[in-house]
């Protein structure tokens, strides 16, 4: 759904593009005509637009803080979640950053078979990860990227976009733990999402919607954070919070003066957080 997302911002909302993932809608295979076909038809809803909205910022912020910390001399980028997240497939990065895709060993076996289906070539600075957060310890994450050739001694940028209000507060604060254990200079971007009462009615409608039908899928969002409850929980595990960014605040103000449906809402928020020296 976020590569469908990601796809058909550059098909149905207004230029300029906040943020240009060309590979997206390859990456669909064959079911791009029917999920891209919802956003052509019903672009404007509230659901689709929001969707849109949160996929766009969050890899906009993602990847534009990942290039200034490459021209620093970081040269790992670790994906928790990939799913169908494209960066190394499509960005001049991926020739001076090594890539680590973390996901569950299904998902990559099913994305690894797409590349190969959309003869997408697959960089030698790509390597796929497979770890099960449900089946296996947080701390042997740690373990399968030294095993797949992550420098634990070199710093490095950790995104985890989509997944933290799938997994309980403890789960959150194991994954917290091993990412502090990482070099000094690592950075951290996770989003959590806010709870009842900070959410503004966009956001709220938003997410009454979406927690029924990823409820209905098997996959009910369980953690919700406040800033302070997300401030609380990086410092808990020895992480230092550096910001935290709403949609709003990741690109311009004049760029929100649009005339598609993307609007800011207040719902999900992107921390960003430090390794500090030992």
């Amino acid at each position: 759904m976020a590569a469908a997302a990601r796809a058909a911002h550059l098909l149905v909302d207004d230029s300029p593009s906040i943020f240009v993932d060309p590979l997206a809608q390859t990456f669909l295979g064959q079911r791009a005509q029917e999920l891209l076909g919802f956003h052509r038809s019903y672009g404007g809803h509230p659901v689709l637009a929001g969707a849109r909205t949160t996929a766009v910022t969050r890899s906009r912020y993602t990847e534009d803080r990942l290039a200034e910390l490459a021209r620093e001399g970081v040269e790992q980028y670790v994906i928790l979640g990939a799913g169908l997240d494209s960066f190394a497939y499509r960005s001049e990065l991926a020739d001076r950053v090594r890539v680590f895709e973390v996901d569950l060993p299904a998902t990559q076996e099913w994305k690894r078979a797409l590349l190969v289906a959309t003869g997408t070539k697959v960089p030698s600075s790509a390597v796929f990860v497979p770890f099960d957060f449900e089946q296996e310890s947080a701390h042997s994450l740690a373990g399968h990227l030294v095993r797949a050739g992550f420098d634990p001694g070199r710093p490095a940028l950790v995104s985890w976009l989509g997944v933290t209000m799938y997994l309980t507060r403890e789960a959150v604060g194991q994954t917290l733990a091993v990412i502090s254990g990482f070099s000094p200079g690592t950075e951290l971007i996770v989003e959590h999402l806010l709870p009842v009462g900070l959410r503004d009615e966009a956001g709220q409608s938003y997410a009454e919607a979406v927690m029924a039908a990823a409820a209905e899928q098997g996959e009910p969002w369980r953690t919700f954070l406040s800033v302070d409850q997300m401030d609380a929980l990086l410092r808990e595990h020895r992480l230092n919070p550096i910001a935290y960014v709403q949609q709003r605040e990741i690109i311009d103000p004049a760029g929100w003066e649009r005339a598609d449906a993307l609007r800011p809402f207040n719902l999900s928020v992107l921390a960003r957080a430090s390794v500090p020296a030992h």
